[in-house]
């Protein structure tokens, strides 16, 4: 969350800025700002409430120009949205950007004022600026010597870049639980909290590993570790891709990323599958070794991928055999947890960077876990570069909050380590088979569905004056009723809940009126009959039923219940394909209610803060 871009360069740099904050905004849009010292020493900053583009016409007005600077756009934690909260905050001619939270800001902001300091916002980053500016004043030393000194002061998770408008030749950077990257030029660097941000300027990244500080020069780069030693890190040639180009003929980003799952899909299977089996070759013997010896899963997730997760729980124990525990990642970081022996550790996150993840795989380090495997959309992540084993899922770059395709290829990669567990496990070759064959079909599957655009964006006019949805499942349809309660609430704001169909006459019947729409998801399964009696008990309490069915299910409409009838799919991939459906209905509602589809208030794309 919240989005950092640094440049130290012989040319001007704000367009650079500009740039790279547009290609993180979906980190963070709740205002931006950059800060340029000029060639003659003077520092020069904007910022605005909103989005980057209003930034971006305040430069156009404002012209910067100067070779040194950083930029920022915000998700806010520690006081409203507003011109004096955006970063960068400066302290006399110490400025800072920060991602994450000083979580002891308080007794520094108190300590701070004790010897005259005056705060002009109500952000936690503020007392860094100030912070640095004091200890340079009262002991001296180079930027890096004092950032060193001050960093111990700071209790919290953070990614923070500092410059000293005296002294424009350097930029400081710190890491903790919130990451950054040094890009590297000729005769140029450039700092960021994502690569994304620098691919138009280079493709040579260092990532800073946990506790790092950084002294960043046109020519140089220096680290220091936890420990405050100098240390080498590697310097990587990045393979990443920012494809979100344009929206082309779409609306929005969430609509085209909608459309992209058949192909986003079959990227995930690409060169995954040998003569009908999977074969996964990218875990390498070694991988391969270690998930022969698994005996039993834990899979620590949140938000979306939490759902994946659950999904993944029916896979691994119906298909493989394998007992399987899921936890929410914020939960499992904070309870004392026992390990079972021969357990395999799965974390699952679209951008590496979420922070209760990455605090839960560092936590587990030592507590007796076969292994660490991570799911991720993007290759040189932190939870990528701290896990034992990763799985890309290739989705592309996922710009919309709201995620779909990041969601599909997971579920899609999951299902594929099931079926590469289960083998090494012995299972029924047969099974295998179906897993492979269903996988193969689903991309064209889901193009077929995706034809239904249209009646789901006339069903869609049905919640035009709701304020509260249900959603049902059954079995691993569970998990995605659950996911589709969340997009529709993420990006319409109608209050929507899940539950186990099973669960209605366990209190949710209470809620049950017309002015309730009911949402049902009902492919054609063994659990079908048991759901049926779970229908008819919201119908005789005068429910508005809108029921995503196999088109062989037997539903016919009526008054009190809309059927969407499916092309049918193999009952394996049916947790993926009919999260499809449920994204659609959350898009074309959001659009009748007038919201925000990409970015909706109050969230971010990557939670890089608890």
């Amino acid at each position: 969350m919240c989005g950092i871009v640094g440049a130290v360069a012989q040319r001007d740099i704000a367009e650079i800025l500009l740039e790279g904050l547009r290609r993180l905004e979906y980190r963070g849009y709740d205002s931006a700002g950059l800060a340029v010292v000029d060639n003659q020493g003077q520092l020069q900053r904007l910022r605005r409430v909103g989005k980057v583009s209003a930034l971006s016409r305040a430069v156009e007005e404002h012209p910067l120009a100067g070779g040194t600077g950083i930029a920022h756009t915000r998700w806010a934690t520690h006081g409203e949205p507003s011109e004096s909260n955006a970063h960068p905050h400066v302290s006399e001619h110490i400025v800072v950007v920060h991602n994450g939270i000083i979580e002891n800001f308080e007794s520094l902001r108190s300590g701070l004022i004790e010897r005259g300091y005056r705060f002009a916002s109500e952000t936690d980053t503020e007392v860094i600026a100030h912070l640095v500016h004091w200890e340079q004043s009262q002991h001296g030393g180079s930027l890096a010597e004092v950032v060193l000194r001050v960093i111990p002061q700071l209790r919290g998770a953070y990614g923070t870049v500092i410059m000293d408008s005296k002294d424009p030749s350097v930029l400081v950077a710190a890491r903790s639980g919130s990451p950054l990257v040094i890009g590297r030029g000729v005769g140029e660097n450039f700092l960021a909290s994502d690569q994304l941000a620098l691919l138009p300027v280079t493709r040579r990244f260092i990532f800073l590993e946990e506790g790092d500080v950084a002294e960043v020069t046109r020519r140089t780069v220096r680290v220091w570790d936890i420990q405050g030693n100098p240390v080498e890190r590697e310097e990587i040639e990045s393979q990443v891709k920012y494809d979100a180009g344009d929206k082309g003929l779409y609306r929005h980003y969430m609509q085209k990323e909608i459309f992209e799952q058949p192909q986003a899909i079959k990227n995930a299977l690409e060169g995954r599958f040998t003569h009908g089996e999977v074969t996964l070759p990218e875990l390498g013997e070694e991988g391969n070794k270690l998930l022969s010896q698994v005996k039993y899963v834990q899979i620590i997730a949140c938000g979306t991928s939490f759902h994946s997760a659950m999904v993944a729980r029916y896979w691994f124990e119906a298909l493989a055999g394998m007992p399987c525990d899921v936890e929410i990642a914020s939960e499992f970081r904070y309870r004392k947890s026992a390990v079972r022996p021969g357990s395999l550790l799965i974390t699952l996150s679209q951008s590496g960077e979420t922070a209760d993840t990455l605090a839960a795989l560092r936590l587990t380090k030592g507590l007796g876990y076969l292994g660490s495997l991570a799911v991720c959309n993007v290759p040189g992540s932190s939870l990528v570069r701290e896990s034992d084993l990763a799985l890309m899922t290739k989705a592309g770059t996922e710009i919309g909050v709201a995620s779909t395709k990041a969601f599909t290829t997971q579920l899609t990669v999951l299902l594929m380590l099931v079926a590469r567990i289960g083998r090494l496990r012995g299972i029924d070759g047969e099974v295998e088979r179906q897993i492979v064959h269903a996988l193969q079909a689903l991309p064209a599957r889901i193009e077929q569905m995706l034809a239904l655009d249209k009646t789901i964006e006339a069903l869609a006019e049905g919640f035009m004056d709701k304020h509260h949805a249900l959603f049902l499942g059954r079995g691993a349809l569970y998990p995605i009723a659950m996911e589709g309660a969340l997009k529709l609430k993420e990006i319409s704001y109608i209050h929507a809940e899940a539950y186990a169909a099973g669960e209605l006459k366990h209190g949710p019947l209470a809620l049950i009126d017309s002015e309730m729409p009911v949402v049902v998801v009902a492919p054609n399964n063994e659990l079908l009959e048991k759901l049926k009696s779970n229908i008819e008990e919201v119908r005789a309490r005068g429910g508005q039923l809108y029921v995503f069915a196999d088109q062989d299910a037997g539903f016919i409409d009526d008054d009190a219940m809309t059927i969407i009838p499916l092309p049918h799919v193999e009952d394996i991939v049916a947790p993926i394909y009919y999260s499809v459906p449920l994204q659609l209905l959350a898009y074309h509602v959001a659009l009748i209610k007038g919201t925000d589809v990409d970015q909706p208030r109050n969230l971010a794309k990557s939670v890089t803060v608890e």
